[in-house]
């Protein structure tokens, strides 16, 4: 099981040799992801279609032959905007893998639509050479041109960006130590000084998210590191405060467009069970 709609697919893919890499391959038409994030910057390019996101609090459009420019956890949503399917390929890069292909520490993008037809072919082109590359020197050789094509809508520098407001990076803290926990409005808004009222409505201003909305994010970025790893689903539900396994497939499939299961197996690291009497099972 993937989507709830046929017509809808997404694969991902990790290289072996080359760790704070994932790409991703997505055809949407019916699907409508939930507010989620990423823990890597998630960088691509739109091959069909339009697609439709929220983010930063407004709506944006994504059509054919456009970039995708994510910061790591800018929270955002996606679907289709049209009768036609939402075709798009994304290399997601961690932070420090970037810096080290770059030369380069803190890039950050202030748009996460960026209208560049032939850029947008480019990377179209380089993340597919990624996805088919048998060879780390192949892949790493078109890793460094992805970095280099994308460099002209990167902003460089600490100065390009922007900080995070100081009350509430405590909260954030928080809640990435508390995944496991059952938190209230009142918990969060004790941590920032601030009253329940006051800390919700500041909350959203700052982040274009509710408290509810960003942990479930958190939670899910976890869930995806730690099934990354191949630890059983059940295990992740209750490290990251997710009621049982199902909650746990159907909030990852919701925000990253496939199940759990489904995802160790296409990185293959789903561990096979076996039930009692014999035979396989997954």
């Amino acid at each position: 099981m993937q989507f709830e709609h046929a017509s809808d697919q997404a694969q991902y893919r990790r290289p072996a040799h080359r760790a704070g890499v994932e790409l991703y391959h997505a055809s949407i038409l019916s699907h409508r992801f939930e507010p989620h994030t990423h823990e890597a910057f998630g960088l691509g390019a739109i091959t069909a279609g339009v697609g439709r996101f929220r983010w930063r609090g407004a709506e944006h459009l994504a059509p054919r032959a456009t970039l995708m420019l994510m910061n790591p956890e800018d929270i955002h949503t996606g679907q289709a905007e049209t009768a036609d399917a939402w075709g798009y390929r994304m290399a997601y890069l961690d932070r420090e893998l970037l810096a080290e292909l770059s030369g380069e520490p803190d890039w950050w993008f202030d748009a996460a639509v960026a209208h560049d037809a032939a850029c947008a072919a480019e990377v179209a082109g380089l993340i597919a050479g990624l996805w088919q590359a048998g060879d780390g020197l192949a892949f790493d050789s078109r890793l460094l041109l992805l970095v280099d094509a994308l460099r002209r809508h990167a902003c460089v520098g600490r100065r390009a960006r922007p900080e995070a407001a100081p009350r509430f990076a405590p909260v954030l803290d928080f809640m990435r130590s508390s995944l496991d926990q059952t938190l209230s409005l009142e918990q969060l808004a004790g941590v920032a000084g601030l009253s329940p009222f006051h800390f919700l409505r500041s909350f959203k201003t700052q982040h274009h998210a509710t408290p509810q909305q960003v942990l479930m994010a958190l939670r899910l970025i976890e869930a995806k590191r730690l099934l990354g790893l191949g630890q059983p689903g059940a295990e992740v539900a209750a490290a990251v405060g997710l009621a049982d396994q199902a909650h746990l497939t159907r909030a990852f499939a919701g925000r990253y467009g496939l199940t759990p299961g489904r995802y160790q197996q296409q990185l293959g690291v789903a561990r096979l069970v076996r039930p009692p009497g014999g035979g396989d099972a997954r």
